[in-house]
């Protein structure tokens, strides 16, 4: 009978989450909808070694690009605020603001109504969220 080799230590593996967060036109409260998204990851984040949590926020492209700019930081802001009110380390969590240089959606000058603009931009209007860290199992 041979002796049983030791078992090799757990890998640890490292973990990139990515979600969104939607806000309403020229607002920075992060709605029901985007709660629960992060709901969702403030779970996924409990089986993480955290390293580190990347909230870029976004606006659109109407108003001028320094009120954008702000806006888009109180978003990333928001994200922040929520997740270290969850328990997340607060010097765990960078947030940067792009204003509106980074759509993901663009729409015609013209849409018939500001009502059909802000409504066609209404993905612009965003946090992105990536965290990273490594898998304790």
């Amino acid at each position: 009978v041979s002796p049983s080799a030791p078992k090799p230590a757990p890998v640890a593996q490292k973990v990139t989450l990515t979600t969104d967060n939607h806000f309403d036109f020229d607002k920075s409260v992060i709605r029901p909808d985007g709660k629960q998204k992060l709901d969702d990851l403030l779970g996924k984040i409990k089986d993480l070694q955290l390293e580190v949590v990347i909230a870029i926020g976004h606006a659109d492209r109407i108003g001028s690009m320094a009120y954008n700019q702000k806006l888009s930081v109180r978003r990333a802001d928001a994200v922040k605020a929520y997740l270290v009110s969850n328990g997340v380390d607060p010097n765990r969590i960078y947030t940067e603001g792009k204003g509106e240089t980074q759509p993901v959606k663009s729409c015609p000058k013209h849409m018939g109504s500001a009502k059909a603009l802000i409504a066609c931009l209404a993905p612009n209007r965003r946090v992105e969220i990536e965290v990273i860290g490594t898998s304790k199992m």
